[in-house]
């Protein structure tokens, strides 16, 4: 179906199963775009090119209690399925698979996915656990769906590492397709917890991009790098960010010796008021 219509609601795994079963026997693709809901243009986005690649599109709204911590915004994380939903009849999206806890965790959590040497690192150091309940559900949704495409969001960075890294460990027939980041008109990345910033902090939150931006240019004509960061970790601090971190690192497998790669990519996480922001930029380096 590439029509605009709406999709067809699903909440159980046998009733999605059923749905993708006889779409498979009419010859249909099948792409998947996996969220936690309350969806923006950058969700969309990801949903325009799983159609792009492939005949029909589910989406999964699922908040999964695995992936927060525990002082994390598990309760108060935004739940608008009807407004997704709406949402997505202006887009090709065939099918939304909205479980329950209990439909995805049946039993509880006995078995867990995990990848010590990208989980435990930037955003798993300072959120641990955290990789570990992303590897843990989607690799239950992959098994749900069995997509042929399944699309996932260059924002979050070193999750599509560790996506990419366990489906290749796992042999997890599927190909997984990062895509562009979605940004504001000032250069904020879209993400569901720009919701808790006031109008003064989004002006401020631009202040990310344009800093990957700084450090970028100083990689790419390899002068001082170094002094770079240094001043801008203190550029944010003053204007009143809380950094997690702010690094290079190779962009192939997310660890410090970049000076040699091919790639590298600038990674940030930081706090303002009651979100917690990460972006990303990947610099193609001159050899």
């Amino acid at each position: 179906m590439k029509s605009n219509s709406s999709p067809i609601i699903l909440n159980t795994v046998s009733d999605l199963r059923a749905f993708l079963t006889l779409a498979r026997g009419n010859g249909k693709t099948v792409g998947f775009v996996p969220t936690m809901g309350n969806l923006h243009q950058g969700h969309l986005d990801l949903v325009n090119k799983a159609s792009d690649m492939t005949d029909i599109v589910v989406v999964s709204i699922f908040v999964n209690p695995m992936q927060f911590g525990p002082h994390e915004d598990f309760d108060a994380y935004p739940r608008t399925l009807n407004a997704d939903c709406e949402a997505l009849n202006n887009h090709p999206c065939d099918a939304v698979f909205a479980p329950t806890v209990r439909e995805v965790y049946p039993k509880g959590v006995n078995t867990e996915i995990d990848l010590p040497s990208l989980s435990t690192i930037l955003c798993g150091h300072h959120r641990p656990g955290h990789f570990k309940g992303v590897a843990t559900v989607v690799t239950k949704l992959l098994n749900i769906v069995q997509p042929d495409v399944a699309v996932f969001g260059n924002k979050d960075y070193q999750q599509l590492q560790v996506i990419q890294t366990m489906v290749a460990d796992l042999l997890i027939p599927v190909t997984i397709v990062g895509a562009d980041t979605t940004r504001e008109p000032n250069g904020l990345a879209m993400s569901s917890r720009n919701a808790y910033l006031s109008a003064e902090e989004k002006e401020t939150a631009a202040m990310l991009y344009a800093t990957l931006k700084r450090i970028g240019d100083a990689l790419r004509s390899d002068s001082r790098v170094s002094t770079t960061l240094k001043q801008e970790k203190e550029r944010l601090t003053a204007a009143g960010f809380v950094l997690d971190y702010l690094e290079i690192r190779d962009a192939q497998d997310l660890s410090k010796s970049y000076v040699e790669a091919d790639s590298a990519v600038i990674l940030v996480a930081a706090k303002l008021g009651r979100a917690r922001l990460i972006d990303n930029l990947v610099i193609e380096l001159k050899r």
